[in-house]
């Protein structure tokens, strides 16, 4: 059952934010829970290493019963600082997102799926962040938190406008040359059909992206994308360049044809994002997104190596080990 998403446009930045909190927090909620732990030592709930008792400076309260017994010196446990963490997204807002055949486009599955992982990272109090490709330029909401600032990144990827056939938007390469300048450990999120041409110029940069922080990249599809439908000539228009040709989709060979590069581009793209270590998610406009979600959550938890998944919170040791590239299948 697909999650009806009405288009942005047609509700007021409040009412399309209660509807995904709705929807969102309904099936989601409860799935992703937990504490962020840093990586220094500071007030917490989780212990870290102990150390000798310094008098005048520790508390006795904090004095590890057990160490001292084995050392016969007392010593003292530490913890581990509670830390708030920065989320940046990078949205896709170009013309090939300008696109949907089913319930919704691909650009209103994008707006949603981004607000709906802003509210997770701001249910534990962490900040949110986006940059949005449009034309003009890279448009920036600032790292914030609370209910108001989702309602400022909802507004601004709403706010986004069409683009026109040839008009130039920034590359999903410099996007993720933006999203590096941000130094501050936490989660990237990408959100793009993945349509950019330039695939090596983007992957160098996701690979230097993911070598620093947890990356998650969204890859959000529409099904006409991957087949044809047999509906005599068609009119097909390159959203990108304006270009235009017509095609016989009643001819066999040719939709399989289209379908067979469409599925050779997804292969290889699934394989450019697990290669440089980000994880990957895959949406499509006419399935159930938030269930897509929701089980991709599961399953990061299942398959982490000593650290909950992407979407939960992540202790220190996820900052310390190898991650292991994680994907969906294409």
């Amino acid at each position: 059952m697909n999650t009806p998403v009405v288009s942005l446009r047609d509700l007021s930045p409040e009412a399309a934010l209660r509807r995904l909190e709705l929807v969102v927090g309904r099936r989601v909620d409860g799935m992703i829970n937990g504490d962020h732990l840093g990586l220094l030592p500071g007030p917490g709930t989780d212990v870290a290493d102990a150390r000798p008792y310094v008098p005048g400076q520790d508390d006795v309260r904090r004095i590890d019963w057990n160490v001292t017994a084995r050392t016969d010196v007392v010593h003292v446990r530490d913890a581990i600082a509670d830390r708030e963490l920065e989320t940046w997204a990078l949205v896709d807002a170009s013309a090939s997102m300008d696109f949907g055949t089913v319930g919704m486009e691909k650009r209103d599955l994008a707006a949603a799926v981004t607000v709906a992982l802003a509210r997770i990272a701001s249910r534990t109090g962490d900040r949110f962040g986006a940059y949005v490709m449009a034309a003009g330029g890279l448009r920036i909401s600032p790292v914030q938190a609370g209910r108001t600032h989702l309602l400022m990144v909802l507004r601004a990827l709403a706010a986004a406008d069409r683009v026109a056939p040839g008009e130039q938007v920034p590359s999903l390469a410099d996007g993720l040359v933006a999203l590096s300048r941000h130094r501050r450990r936490g989660l990237r999120i990408v959100v793009s059909d993945l349509l950019d041409p330039d695939t090596s110029a983007w992957e160098t940069s996701l690979r230097r992206l993911a070598a620093r922080q947890r990356v998650l990249v969204v890859e959000v599809l529409d099904p006409r994308e991957l087949e044809l439908p047999p509906m005599g000539v068609l009119t097909l228009v390159d959203p990108e360049t304006g270009r235009s040709r017509e095609v016989n989709t009643s001819s066999r060979r040719l939709r399989q044809r289209y379908a067979d590069v469409a599925r050779g581009h997804r292969v290889e793209t699934a394989r450019v994002v697990r290669s440089s270590g980000a994880a990957h998610l895959v949406l499509r406009t006419d399935r159930d997104w938030v269930r897509d979600l929701a089980d991709f959550t599961l399953r990061q938890r299942r398959i982490g190596t000593g650290s909950p998944g992407l979407l939960t919170n992540t202790v220190a040791t996820s900052y310390l080990t190898p991650r292991s590239p994680a994907g969906s299948p294409p």
